[in-house]
């Protein structure tokens, strides 16, 4: 059961009960140990997991004195919305949310026709030191708890379903949360259980229930991990986060290369493949005169080709003053059809939200800018 120390008056620390780190056992031993039956605990699930009930006092069919006490001794809602933007196209919405100690992460919901999708954190900060990343900027603060991870998708399902919710944006409301990517701040393979138990919450029938297909976790290579995914027996798609075909070049802008070989990395998601039968998806930030070469995007479907794959490339959300920079749209094109041509499925990721910092990190470290001028 995870517990958050709070600081008292006196000078003592209480510790109180995390609800959204309980499983539904946990959350019924917690109850019992109140005095309370059984029932109780499913109506807070409930609560939570349904009716996306962000306060005590909003769970009518609970007894006063209950909710009176949970408030004194348990969180419902690990997180305060410290910025909240929307884009001019009010297609994109990006959230920098506080956690009870203090940390920032971000929350990006991103609305398109049919989807609805949510690129969610799974740490405050990252230690994988990915040159042209903002997150990286920052290093490591801590990793995620599951109920914080899941706290960022119950927000933005209880958007989505209120259509009194503020901001607007360019969509019809009551509508759901479609798709989940953990493509956010932090290396997802980094936090492995509590990212799993957090995906275990999201796909449960009982619980948010999202079907397994539509969440996406990327990673930018963490062998071990994506050999232990492979036995998880739970049908999340997985990304990894490539941006160069050698060990020369992405050594340079991806440092976990330096451990883990590109040609070790290919070899785990072959082994990856024929234990799930699954496509992988690898992704390719494209910067201007770093990775855009024909020749390099030659070497690349050279590699891949073999592999029961797609190649997502993603024009750069530049960070200010940063040396990488976005490829041109034309350069882009030459890069995709050379993949196309040596048969490996290529597509260009649609950009979203670059005026209200919508890549990863970017929100925080201008926040973090902010606070230190």
């Amino acid at each position: 059961m995870t517990e958050i120390n709070l600081e008292i008056e006196s000078g003592a620390t209480m510790e109180k009960v995390a609800l959204l780190d309980l499983s539904l056992e946990e959350l019924t031993e917690y109850l019992a140990r109140l005095g309370q039956p059984a029932y109780r605990a499913r109506q807070i699930w409930e609560w939570i997991y349904k009716r996306y009930a962000r306060s005590f006092d909003e769970m009518s069919n609970l007894p006063k004195v209950l909710r009176e006490q949970l408030k004194d001794e348990a969180i419902l809602y690990p997180l305060t919305i410290v910025t909240q933007i929307v884009s001019q196209a009010r297609d994109t919405q990006k959230v920098l949310f506080r956690l009870p100690d203090g940390q920032t992460i971000e929350t990006v919901l991103m609305v398109y026709d049919k989807r609805r999708t949510l690129c969610i954190s799974s740490q405050a900060g990252c230690a994988m030191g990915c040159t042209f990343c903002a997150t990286a900027q920052g290093g490591l603060a801590r990793n995620l708890s599951a109920g914080e991870i899941v706290a960022q998708v119950l927000f933005f399902a209880g958007f989505l379903a209120d259509p009194e919710a503020e901001p607007q944006m360019d969509l019809e409301r009551p509508t759901a949360v479609t798709n989940i990517v953990l493509m956010g701040m932090g290396e997802p393979m980094h936090n492995y259980d509590n990212v799993w138990t957090a995906l275990r919450r999201l796909t449960d029938g009982d619980a948010f229930g999202l079907g397994a297909r539509n969440i996406t976790l990327s990673t930018v290579g963490l062998i071990p991990m994506i050999d232990r995914m492979a036995e998880e027996g739970l049908q999340i798609n997985l990304a990894v986060s490539l941006h160069a075909p050698n060990d020369d070049l992405r050594g340079q802008l991806v440092p976990i290369n330096r451990r883990w070989k590109v040609d070790d990395l290919l070899a785990a998601v072959a082994r990856y493949i024929e234990k799930t039968h699954r496509r992988v998806t690898f992704e390719y930030a494209l910067m201007r005169g770093v990775n855009d070469s024909p020749e390099l995007a030659a070497e690349l479907g050279e590699k891949l080709a073999p592999l029961l794959c797609h190649v997502n490339v993603i024009p750069l959300n530049p960070i200010p003053d940063s040396p990488f920079q976005p490829t041109s749209d034309e350069d882009t094109e030459r890069f995709v059809q050379i993949l196309r041509e040596h048969g490996v499925p290529a597509t260009v990721r649609l950009r979203r939200g670059i005026e209200i910092n919508a890549g990863c990190g970017q929100l925080r470290q201008a926040s973090a800018a902010r606070r230190a001028a």
